[in-house]
């Protein structure tokens, strides 16, 4: 007989069975189709940066779970990256460079109010500050403390420390590098001074905590939370919940947002080593509590969503604000400037917004709208492009080639001019096993390189993220796989997409073939599977006897990069694969290839013994240096019996 290629459609495609999806690809991970064929994604490698922070984060380059990144070049040239953890913000100063800690301070206390007690042989800390604000995990430097008289010196106590726990309104206990001893009995002094950052927030999102909910307003101290419509101090945010940021750009300075929380504006220092804290903007009517800002392309507004109004600390999450055109601090609307602000009607809350093509999308959560600016007297304008659809999170949607993108709670969407489903080949598969109550964590990225939007996401039983699911929008394609991510950035300035990870550090992705993360680098597991096809006349087995691979190795950092070639057989589409009878056949021919261009060395053929009705399969790597991109194997089948 002649000999079978197999050729499947690219892309992935699970809505239906795998004898249903004939001639098409069935499952992956790490995964990609460029030009209709089947590849192993590219690598990813650590900066190498580290915190300035005098507090040394416990495990990778900064503390927290990061689930922010913004990139942007001062006037001055400077390579600037802010990342946005659970509990603090940084600036990093170049790709490799020093991650600068510009957490802004939400107190700075009097000289005195703060002292210090110390127990002989313990390293726990008692201090006592009236009204602190604190809760546990929360991060404070002290200054101006002397010795407690014994091995609790000054220079011990003068030095950032992150709370430990909250035993009431006034004390909350830290802990020193040294155990004290019999000698420690003083109290610090009385010029000790306190400065506490923003209270800090979660790494998971907590269900009922939020707006709308009885802890809504903020946490006044470690351990009791203001009720629903109540303010929160300035500054601290919802410490409770999920932290998430939003940022932009201020010309080369930034003004970012803990979600929930107020204003913040970071300013280039005109000496690049130093790196100032944020600071709260409270000029006028400054929001107060605000869910997301951003800053608008067209006159340079900047602009709030889920706001409290003018004159009331009560926020209203339907509630978009803006600042007079060019400055930040003016907010009162006035007839001498363009402030003001609109109330959305359809949804409860505003999820998102985002900069699109001379307009800005925002999100509520049921509906869609575009913003656009009008000029004097009106300022801005908006118009409902959908209602009745979804979106799952604040950073759940991108924009490639001025159409967006995002993920709703039950399907996908796009926006082109006009509000459409998505159509999915992954539909069933991803929403059948999704944790929608961690929604919040979700995120969408470009990888512009290879014209894809991706979406991290938590599978049904895991609080944290480990799946992907990919839409090549080049050639309306999708594939899937597991990866841990907590937030991505595809910025040209840096010319590779940027990660993040639980581990907190900052990967470079689509940089060699490993994974980096580790030292030496771990080999990635990648594998595609076709559905099933007939290799039998359908009553008839047929006889795989065999296989001429085809496939290259461009790009292997190892001078015999391998793959394996799987073929799976079976009688009926409710069968197993394999049996006791007829198990599943793997070479034992390891395809081995000389790295060079243009020419490849494969094993020419590879006899294989398998027979069946159907039959999947399967090609995957997980050898370290190994780069591969499937061309088309074929096989030769003969004829047989029936059992």
């Amino acid at each position: 007989m002649p000999l079978q290629k197999l050729q499947f459609r690219p892309g992935i495609n699970r809505e239906s069975t795998t004898l249903a999806n004939e001639g098409g690809w069935f499952e992956s991970d790490k995964v990609r189709f460029r030009s209709g064929s089947a590849e192993k994604i590219g690598g990813w490698v650590a900066d190498t940066g580290t915190t300035t922070s005098a507090l040394t984060p416990p495990a990778g380059s900064f503390w927290g779970v990061c689930r922010s990144l913004w990139n942007w070049i001062t006037l001055s040239s400077y390579n600037l990256l802010g990342v946005g953890t659970n509990l603090k913000f940084y600036i990093q100063s170049g790709s490799g460079g020093s991650f600068y800690d510009v957490t802004p301070l939400r107190l700075t206390t009097a000289a005195g109010d703060v002292t210090f007690a110390a127990t002989n042989g313990s390293t726990t800390l008692i201090v006592t500050d009236a009204a602190h604000g604190s809760q546990a995990g929360d991060f404070v430097t002290y200054s101006g403390a002397v010795s407690l008289g014994g091995v609790i010196t000054a220079t011990v106590l003068n030095k950032e420390y992150q709370v430990v726990a909250v035993t009431s309104n006034n004390v909350y206990t830290i802990t020193s590098a040294v155990a004290a001893n019999a000698s420690d009995v003083g109290n610090g002094g009385s010029a000790t001074v306190g400065a506490y950052q923003i209270t800090t927030g979660s790494d998971v999102y907590t269900v009922s905590v939020g707006w709308g909910s009885g802890g809504w307003g903020g946490i006044n101290t470690g351990y009791t939370s203001t009720g629903w419509g109540s303010a929160a101090p300035a500054g601290v945010g919802l410490g409770v919940q999920l932290r998430l940021w939003s940022q932009s750009n201020f010309g080369e300075d930034l003004i970012f947002n803990p979600r929930g929380g107020g204003l913040y504006y970071w300013e280039v220092n005109a000496n690049p080593t130093i790196f100032d804290r944020g600071t709260l903007l409270t000029t006028g009517d400054t929001p107060d509590i605000c869910n997301f800002v951003m800053v608008s392309d067209a006159s340079r507004f900047v602009i709030c969503f889920g706001v409290n109004d003018y004159g009331s600390a009560v926020q209203n999450p339907m509630l978009v604000r803006w600042s007079d055109q060019e400055d930040y601090t003016q907010w009162t609307p006035a007839v001498t400037n363009q402030a003001g602000s609109y109330t959305l009607s359809h949804g409860s809350q505003i999820i998102t917004a985002m900069q699109a093509r001379q307009e800005i999308l925002v999100w509520t959560d049921s509906a869609i709208y575009s913003m656009q600016y009008l000029g004097a007297p009106y300022v801005w304008g908006f118009q409902i492009l959908g209602d009745n659809l979804s979106i799952v999170g604040p950073n759940a949607a991108a924009t490639a080639n001025n159409i967006t993108y995002w993920m709703g709670v039950d399907k996908f969407y796009m926006y082109s001019g006009r509000v459409e489903t998505l159509p999915c080949t992954l539909r069933s598969y991803v929403y059948n096993d999704i944790n929608l109550s961690q929604s919040f964590q979700f995120f969408a990225g470009t990888n512009e390189g290879f014209n894809e939007i991706w979406w991290y996401y938590c599978s049904a039983n895991s609080s944290t993220i480990d799946k992907y699911v990919v839409y090549n929008y080049l050639e309306r394609i999708w594939y899937y796989g597991t990866l841990a991510r907590t937030a991505w950035l595809d910025s040209p300035l840096r010319v590779e997409p940027m990660a993040t990870t639980y581990a907190n550090q900052l990967l470079y992705h689509e940089i060699g073939v490993d994974d980096g993360t580790t030292n030496p680098p771990s080999p990635i597991t990648c594998f595609v599977q076709s559905a099933d096809f007939d290799i039998g006349d359908g009553h008839n087995f047929g006889f795989v006897w065999r296989l001429i691979p085809d496939v290259t190795f461009d790009g292997s950092t190892v001078n015999a990069p391998t793959l394996d070639f799987t073929v799976r057989p079976r009688q009926f589409p409710g069968s197993n694969y394999g049996n006791s009878n007829n198990p599943e056949v793997i070479s034992s021919i390891s395809y081995a290839g000389q790295r060079t261009y243009n020419v490849q060395q494969f094993t020419e053929q590879v006899y294989v013994r398998i027979r069946g009705r159907q039959m999947a399969f399967k090609v995957g790597s997980d050898t370290l240096g190994t780069a591969w991109q499937l061309g088309v194997p074929r096989i030769e089948v003969r004829p047989d019996g029936r059992r």
